[in-house]
């Protein structure tokens, strides 16, 4: 029989424990290893059979147990510096306070997925996890962030394995009440609520939860609402799930809804309203759009005109792309976003053919049928990045076309490389060690941290990395036991397991999403070559693989099929497991037990990727295809680069290569070095490499890096500009004034003709060249625009590339708006040199010149 109901009953505990719901209502918990062990010591047995979830725990706990640890005093004492540890941390000055400045009062962090803890599973893969790094190293940091995201009813979901291997998927139903969230409340106790207009409806209406992670709140908006209608109660049923539609809906859930929750959190708590608007990937890219309402159809305070409320909107808000490819983002239906934002839409007030602008692919191989988030989500902002510097790179070439007049250097998205947060992914064991031997965990400086390592006896390195592998190698028999007893299988069956994987053996991790471009199976490309590897007598290699495809992905599906035959074979099941439900859970004990951890997608389809970043701060060495971080941190000595193929166009030929090329290494360098050990049975060699790893990613790969690097580069500029045009809307006016003027006199701007001397007609290293460019600006003053020298090596077929660029003076004015700008630049190196001048808009309130896409050249 199915409940007709179901809710979660709170446990009521002794006064003397009350500090327990304390600690177990903030997520600091999750990543602070003293407060993990309070609740351990609460019941050991229930907290590892509850999952280590302390809401679980102490509704599980026995009134009897309660009463003995509310009598006992050297508990009571535990408990008590555990609360008054987190009580400190919630309230002492941190990085963002002690390093002064004028930073925002507040930052809007928005994303569809958190990856916080696996007991709050609201993540389905990198995006979240990099959420939930973000979100708690803003934390440790003090940086004022407010997270906003939803609250999925069903999570994503959990996998399992049919006997065939097949992959299942099941959506067990989560009670807000029984998770690590409370509700925010009016000041007369009734939950607060937001609405959102409906096309054809009555309005959509949402409550907010709240997570404490840390000192960051996170705010995650339910649907399922007495009220309601059920496909509305259905618009946080999962996470990236449903239709076309079902996807907009949460969009604008998050987006539209998410900027009124904000507004809702202050009014209740108190708190800051933020000053910047940090948009993570285009699906909560619709915040903007609700600016721009609140700006425009304002109930109090002056109503802005669209251009001007699109300038203040725009300062304030960053975007970050994760996508390295056009498949990957989110495009609707043009008819369909204009379904939801008529004129009795979500946003009542914006112009529906304003929005639709926003959202078009108004460029060369564009679709104009088509509603595109991310190009949204970069037309409202004024600053975006990628994250690493190869995708960058990529995704000024994906976006060109929003910016079509300008060189792809010039295209105005930086880069931002991600990190991963430490204090959760890296073994408490490896943090004690480094402790024993003077380092602070704790410290705002991280270099003496990373410095240890050379500090450490090799001996006890090895000591500690055979623990972690140990212990990883329990974790999985359990894991595969439980899995092959879903499949079917008798307990007669799964005597072998208790023989699966050894603490001894090189063991490489290999554990993501299952998309066809990073290539689970490219280890398989020669089945027997491996089995050989794993089999090796002397040097034998174990594998331990992690993954979830897509529920509608079957490709995916096929190929963790492939994989999980090849694993279920006798002959090297002992040597090769796959572990089903790969989440947060997982990945701890994971990443410290692996030796290698191996990553070979389809270079440059790898945005970033963390797990090997993970990986690295455990000692664990990167076997990696030079993409996403790997291409920008690799150094020839911190881990292995597979040669990627990027020239062939045959991707069975690709795969067969870049297969041939990981053998070779795993052969030939990895698994010799690892096995060549001194007396004391300690690779030196390899514990060197790991050292190396160690000193030299470390500092590199923290989300505490990441998150200054947002703050430096992109959240107090972002502040300093907005505070700029919001003041009191003059400067935002100003500016949008200034535009429309640059946009309607652009087309009379030209450079008539361009000139140079100095270097004669055998120019050498040192000579100086005079540059004079005679320009027509159409109306517009010499101080609206900057005229620019570019110079750099020209290409066989006359690009530049490699390219400086010099600002030219105004040296002259002549009648019919006719202007000389002069400037030289020194030829500072031998081989060839080409030039070339431009001019491009310029005011105080633009980050680029390419802001507005516009750009006079010589002949345009």
């Amino acid at each position: 029989m199915r409940a007709i109901r179901r809710f979660t009953v709170r446990p009521v505990l002794p006064p003397a424990l009350a500090a327990l719901s304390d600690l177990a209502g903030n997520l600091r918990w999750s990543w602070h290893p003293a407060t993990q062990d309070v609740f351990a010591e609460v019941d050991g047995a229930l907290w590892e059979s509850t999952g280590r979830d302390p809401v679980r725990l102490l509704g599980a706990v026995s009134r009897t147990r309660l009463e003995e640890l509310a009598a006992d005093a050297g508990f009571l004492g535990r408990l008590a510096a555990a609360r008054a540890d987190l009580a400190a941390y919630l309230a002492e000055d941190r990085w963002y306070q002690r390093a002064g400045g004028d930073g925002p009062r507040a930052i809007g962090y928005f994303s569809p997925e958190f990856g916080i803890t696996s007991v709050l599973p609201q993540y389905s893969g990198g995006l979240g996890i990099l959420a939930g790094d973000h979100l708690k190293a803003a934390s440790d940091l003090g940086v004022p962030i407010v997270g906003v995201g939803l609250l999925y009813r069903h999570g994503y979901f959990k996998q399992a394995l049919s006997r065939e291997g097949w992959q299942q998927e099941t959506y067990p139903v989560l009670d807000p009440d029984g998770l690590p969230i409370s509700l925010l409340r009016e000041q007369d106790g009734t939950g607060a609520r937001i609405t959102i207009a409906m096309p054809d409806g009555p309005d959509l209406i949402a409550r907010i939860w709240v997570a404490s992670v840390g000192r960051v709140p996170l705010l995650m908006l339910d649907t399922d609402v007495e009220g309601n209608p059920d496909h509305y109660v259905d618009v946080t049923d999962r996470l990236y799930g449903g239709n076309s539609e079902h996807r907009l809906r949460q969009e604008l859930l998050l987006g539209v809804g998410g900027v009124r929750a904000l507004r809702t959190y202050a009014r209740i708590t108190g708190h800051p309203e933020p000053e910047v608007f940090h948009t993570n990937e285009g699906h909560a890219g619709f915040l903007g759009l609700e600016r721009i309402r609140e700006l425009t159809v304002a109930e109090d305070g002056p109503r802005l005109d669209f251009d001007t409320a699109l300038e203040v909107s725009r300062a304030s808000t960053v975007f970050t792309t994760h996508t390295p490819v056009p498949a990957g983002i989110d495009r609707f239906a043009l008819s369909l976003v204009e379904q939801y934002f008529g004129a009795a839409g979500a946003t009542p007030g914006v112009p529906l053919e304003r929005i639709r602008a926003l959202g078009a692919e108004d460029y060369d191989g564009g679709d104009p049928s088509v509603f595109n988030m991310a190009v949204m989500g970069f037309r409202l902002s004024q600053r975006a990045n990628g994250v690493s510097q190869l995708h960058g790179h990529v995704s000024r070439g994906m976006f060109n076309g929003l910016w079509p007049a300008f060189d792809e250097t010039d295209v105005p998205i930086g880069s931002i490389t991600n990190g991963v947060h430490a204090p959760t992914w890296v073994a408490r064991e490896l943090f004690e060690l480094a402790a024993r031997h003077g380092a602070d965990p704790e410290g705002d400086h991280t270099d003496p941290f990373w410095a240890v390592a050379d500090k450490v006896p090799g001996t006890e390195v090895w000591a500690v990395k055979r623990q972690l592998r140990e212990r990883l190698v329990l974790d999985a028999r359990r894991r595969v036991r439980r899995s092959w007893e879903k499949r079917g299988a008798a307990d007669a069956e799964l005597t072998w397991i208790d023989d699966a994987l050894s603490p001894d053996v090189l063991t490489i991790g290999f554990a993501r999403r299952v998309p066809s471009y990073k290539r689970l199976t490219l280890m398989l490309r020669d089945p027997a070559r491996l089995k050989r590897l794993l089999l090796d007598p002397e040097r034998p290699v174990q594998l331990v693989i992690a993954g979830k495809a897509h529920p509608a992905d079957d490709g995916g599906k096929r190929l963790i099929q492939e994989m999980v035959r090849f694993a279920d074979d006798p002959e090297v099941r002992h040597r090769i497991v796959f572990l089903p439900n790969y989440d947060i859970a997982m990945a701890q004990p994971l990443y410290p037990g692996c030796d290698v951890w191996l990553n070979n997608p389809l270079r440059p389809y790898e945005a970033c990727g963390t797990s090997g970043m993970k990986a690295a701060l455990n000692g664990g060495l990167n076997l990696s295809i030079l993409d996403g971080w790997w291409d920008e941190w690799y150094d020839g000595e911190n881990g292995w680069a597979i040669p990627s193929a990027d020239g062939v166009e045959d991707p069975d030929r690709r795969d067969d290569l870049e297969a041939d090329a990981l053998y070779r290494l795993i052969e030939q360098e990895v698994a010799p070095r690892f096995y060549d050990v001194d007396e004391d049975g300690v690779p030196t060699r390899w514990v060197e490499m790991l050292r190396h790893t160690l000193k030299s990613l470390g500092p590199k790969v923290l989300a505490t890096r990441m998150v200054r690097d947002y703050v430096r580069q992109l959240y107090a500029p972002a502040a300093a500009n907005a505070r700029r045009l919001d003041s009191d809307y003059a400067g935002a006016a100003e500016l949008a004034a200034w535009k429309r003027t640059v946009r309607a006199a652009w087309p009379g701007v030209r450079v008539e003709h361009v000139e140079s001397d100095g270097v004669g007609d055998a120019p050498e290293v040192g000579a100086t060249m005079h540059v004079r460019a005679f320009v027509a600006l159409g109306g517009l003053r010499p101080e609206d625009v900057a005229v620019q020298l570019v110079h750099g090596r020209p290409t066989g077929e006359d690009v530049l590339v490699e390219t400086t660029t010099d600002e030219l003076t105004l040296a002259e004015t002549y009648e019919g708006d006719r202007h000389r700008f002069d400037g030289d630049v020194v030829l500072d190196h031998a081989g060839a040199f080409g030039y070339t001048v431009r001019v491009v808009p310029r005011h105080a309130s633009l980050v680029s010149p390419a802001e507005l896409g516009v750009v006079a050249l010589p002949g345009a």
